[in-house]
Parts: structure tokens; C-alpha cells; sequence
């Protein structure tokens, strides 16, 4: 943990939650497990004010509890990577919404929004917001948050249960038979709750949560199905889907290299699920393609020959791509170059840095050392006796890449950015805010007078109450923040690729 996440998570708690929870996620930043008393202590709030703020985190799971060593007290810890995952919350919701349409959006927007919460409620809530009303928009609700369960999108709680007999200390536990089991929800209950005539839920006691991890995965799988396309074609990364499609009935989701997958049985899905005869015909050869990209891994010769999907060295790959984009974008082509060469040879002095990069030796040497300034680069000195009866000790210099710690400095990086780009963009609302709101509320009263069948003479009248030095300021604030935006979510991706990587490294 580092002062920038550090500083990261507060501003993305503040924006959300106010500065109470702030102040509470920041004590608890410091990876030390506190009791609420230590916690009251230390944030000078009172405890009516941290039980609130806790309890805020640890339906959002934001925060985890247990019970201490000793047993005597409940200790909470700060959830730090979840807090980042609210800034991909809107990814989320496009994921569902392409996939799956606008019902089941809603659905999964609502239970983002409640953080934990019954499918009852989420149900009645998205009926409330929704265009369409009556029983069938209830019914359809309920058919989505089905769906998304049994896709494993949503999933249970875990449910507090007794730690031991002797203590009132209570400990999450799941119940892997139940995680993804919905409860019967009677049509007829769920309209009675709507309609007020009743205040129990058919399904109380249990709540649901986002399953991120399922989102992840699909993440997961659609950069390295890009990549495939980008590098091969989309025929390609057709193929390369169904092996995915095989790899989660034979391999846990998130191990590093898959069990082996056999060609027949790629052939016999491609020939059951595709279209693109393309594919069918020289599927063959587009495996072999991949395979050569070192996306796969041949196994042996059975069933028409085995592969497996080595997903600890298609990141690898992934991220040396995303760090010689980084360095191209800030020194240039030849920076990138040199990059390139350390890094394949591993371990090269200067003078054969230039002559295998074929850059001039004074603009080679002013582009290694800037690399090395900015901790691409890393250097090992070496000590050799000297020739002669001098006997002076001569010293020589190794470059080489430690790509672990260039991700460690690179997500730093995306953290100080996604900072900067959050805090800019509050400022300028901030600043702007009545301008913001004037628009706002000439914007519905337009909209009111199109409703009424006012003439168009008089809706213009009222629209120049606008200024154009106020239109001209609103305008560039709508860029700038829509621009700010844009950067948040290719930085999240960033992230995203880089924490892969660093989680298959540690596999």
C-alpha cells in the first residue's frame, strides 16, 4: 500500500460517501485490523458516527470484519482494491447491458447502488424506475435476476454465523451449495409488497451482492480475445473464444495454465456453435497461428493433437506490449527501440546497446540513461581486475528489465493520474455548480413546455435566459469532464491488465 492509493481511495470514498466514512476508510488504510474502540480513538468522531460509517462499508464490502486473536472483540479491516472497483461500476453495467439488455441493467445498476440487498427489493426497485409498469414488467424483473444468477453475475451474501459457543462473536461463512441458488419469489407476494398491503419480503433474510469476480473474468477473457484479433484476425479470436469455452468445463477460471484441451473437441464445438467456415475448414492452421504467439501450449498428440491456454504467459506478453506503448508514447520510437533490446538480451553493456538498436551511440546514450532516470531501466555494476602491472580493479555496466518493478512503478502511476483526473473534474463542477444547475433546470422546463405543445417561438425565448458567454463555459466544463472520464476508464483498464499480471506472477 502507498500514499497515492492511499490518497486514491479517500477521494473515491469521500465522493461517494461523504467525509465521515472517509475519515473512517483512511484510519482504516493502514492494513492494521482496529476494534471499534481503537477506531473511535483515533478519528475523534463519536461511535454512533463510526457504527454508521462501518456499517456503510461493510454493506458495500468495502470493509471486512473478524474476531481478534484473543477472541474477545470484532476487528475491522479496510477492503482497499474493492474501493478502487467502484470506479469500474459503470463498466459493469455496459457489460451487462450489451449482453444481456436495458431489464437487466437496471437490475444490476440498483444492486450496485444498494450494495447488498434482497432480490425483492432490487426487483420492485428496477419495476419502480422502469418505463413499463404492471404484472409483467414484474415477472420479466424477476425471469433477469434469475438469469443473472444462474450466470453467476449475482450471488449470495455470506450469512454471520457464532464463532464458538461461548462468545457472541460472529464470523462470515458461505455455503457453497446455496451461493448462487435463488429463493421462490411468489409472484403474488412480490405484487403485494409493491401495492403496500403487506411489509414482508417472501425472500427476507437473504441478500445479494455483485459477484466481481465473474466480471472479471469475462474482463479477462475479452483482452485477451481482442489481442487475438488485433494480432491474427477476427476469425482468429472466434477460435480462440471456444477455447476459452472448453478450458472453463476442463480448469479453474484462474489458473495460470489450463488442462489440456484436444483438438477434436474444439473442432466438434467450432462445427456445433459456429457459423464461419472459414474457421471450420483451416482450423487447424489458426491454431497453429496461435500457438505460435505462444497463446497456447502444445500438450501431445492425442485426439488430434492437446493444447493448453497458458494464461500466465499470454499477460506477460500483454503487459511488455503495454509498457513499450507507455515508453513510445513519452521518449519515442527509438526509446522503445532500446527498451526492446535490453530487454530481449536480457543483460548488454551500453557500447552494444547502440549497435543493436542501430541508433547513433550519442542519442542511444541519452535515451538509455533517460530510461533508466524513469526506472525502466535498471543497472549492475561488476567489478573485473585490470590488465598489466597496473592491477586497478576496472568496472563494467549491465542494463536489464525488471518488469515486475517497472508494473509496481506503473501502477503508481495510474493512481496518482486517476487522482489528479477525479479531483479536476470535482473542481471544475464545483466551481461551475450554478451554472450546472441553471442548465439543469432550464433543460426540464424545456422539456415540460415540448410536453404542453408550447410554440417553438417561446421555447427559444426561454433557452436565451442562457447566455452565450454561459453556453461557451458550459460547453468547454462538458468537454473537460467528459474528456477526464474518458482517461479514468482507459487508466481503470490499465490497472486492471497490470493487477493480471502481477496476479499470475505470484501463482
Amino acid at each position: 500500500m502507498s500514499i497515492q492509493l492511499g490518497k486514491l481511495c479517500s477521494c473515491i470514498v469521500q465522493q461517494h460517501f461523504g467525509d465521515v466514512v472517509r475519515m473512517v476508510a483512511d484510519d482504516l488504510f493502514s492494513g492494521v485490523a482496529k476494534t471499534l474502540p481503537m477506531i473511535v480513538k483515533s478519528c475523534e468522531l463519536t461511535k454512533s458516527e463510526v457504527c454508521k460509517a462501518i456499517a456503510i462499508l461493510l454493506k458495500f464490502s468495502l470493509a471486512r470484519h473478524q474476531p481478534n486473536k484473543a477472541g474477545t472483540a470484532t476487528e475491522y479491516i479496510l477492503e482497499y482494491e474493492k474501493v478502487l472497483m467502484i470506479l469500474r461500476y459503470p463498466r459493469y453495467v455496459h457489460l451487462i447491458q450489451t449482453k444481456y439488455g436495458h431489464e437487466s441493467a437496471i437490475l444490476t445498476e440498483e444492486l450496485l447502488r444498494a450494495g447488498c440487498q434482497t432480490a425483492s427489493y432490487i426487483i420492485l426497485k428496477a419495476t419502480a424506475i422502469s418505463d413499463a409498469k404492471g404484472k409483467d414488467t414484474i415477472t420479466k424483473f424477476r425471469e433477469k435476476f434469475s438469469d443473472l444468477v444462474a450466470k453467476n453475475f449475482f450471488i449470495r451474501a455470506p450469512e454471520p454465523k457464532p464463532v464458538d459457543q461461548n462468545t457472541d462473536l460472529l464470523a462470515l461463512e458461505y455455503e457453497d451449495p446455496k451461493l448462487f441458488q435463488m429463493p421462490e419469489l411468489d409472484l403474488r407476494k412480490l405484487l403485494d409488497l409493491q401495492e403496500k398491503k403487506t411489509t414482508k419480503a417472501p425472500d427476507e433474510g437473504i441478500h445479494w451482492l455483485i459477484n466481481l469476480e465473474k466480471f472479471h473474468l469475462d474482463f479477462r477473457d475479452t483482452i485477451m480475445i481482442s489481442s487475438v484479433e488485433r494480432l491474427i484476425d477476427p476469425t482468429a479470436a472466434e477460435c480462440f473464444k471456444h477455447l476459452l469455452q472448453l478450458m472453463y468445463t476442463k480448469t479453474k477460471p484462474w489458473e495460470k495454465v489450463s488442462n489440456p484441451i484436444s483438438m477434436a473437441e474444439l473442432k466438434q464445438l467450432c462445427e456445433k456453435k459456429s457459423d464461419n467456415l472459414e474457421l471450420i475448414k483451416f482450423l487447424d492452421q489458426y491454431v497453429a497461428v496461435i500457438e505460435s504467439l505462444n497463446y497456447l501450449g502444445k500438450f501431445g498428440d492425442m485426439g488430434g493433437g492437446q493444447y493448453t491456454v497458458n494464461m500466465k504467459t499470454i499477460f506477460e506478453q500483454l503487459t511488455w506490449n503495454c509498457i513499450e506503448n507507455i515508453i513510445t508514447e513519452k521518449y519515442g520510437s527509438k526509446a522503445a527501440r532500446i527498451f526492446r533490446v535490453i530487454r530481449l538480451k536480457k543483460y548488454i553493456e551500453q557500447e552494444n546497446i547502440q549497435k543493436e538498436a542501430m541508433i547513433p551511440a550519442k542519442e542511444a546514450k541519452q535515451l538509455t540513461y533517460k530510461l533508466l532516470e524513469e526506472n525502466f531501466l535498471q543497472i549492475q555494476a561488476f567489478r573485473k581486475p585490470g590488465g598489466g602491472n597496473a592491477g586497478a580493479p576496472k568496472s563494467f555496466f549491465l542494463f536489464y528489465v525488471n518488469q515486475m518493478q517497472i508494473v509496481s512503478m506503473l501502477l503508481e502511476i495510474c493512481y496518482k493520474s486517476l487522482y489528479n483526473s477525479i479531483t479536476r473534474s470535482t473542481h471544475d463542477k464545483t466551481v461551475n455548480k450554478r451554472l450546472i444547475e441553471k442548465s439543469q433546470r432550464l433543460d426540464s422546463i424545456v422539456e415540460a413546455m415540448k410536453e404542453r405543445g408550447e410554440s417553438e417561438d417561446y421555447i427559444a425565448e426561454i433557452q436565451e435566459t442562457l447566455t452565450p458567454p454561459e453556453k461557451e463555459i458550459l460547453l468547454k466544463v462538458k468537454i473537460r469532464v467528459k474528456s477526464l472520464y474518458s482517461a479514468e476508464i482507459g487508466i481503470d483498464e490499465t490497472i486492471f491488465l497490470l493487477k493480471l499480471y502481477q496476479q499470475y506472477q505470484r501463482k
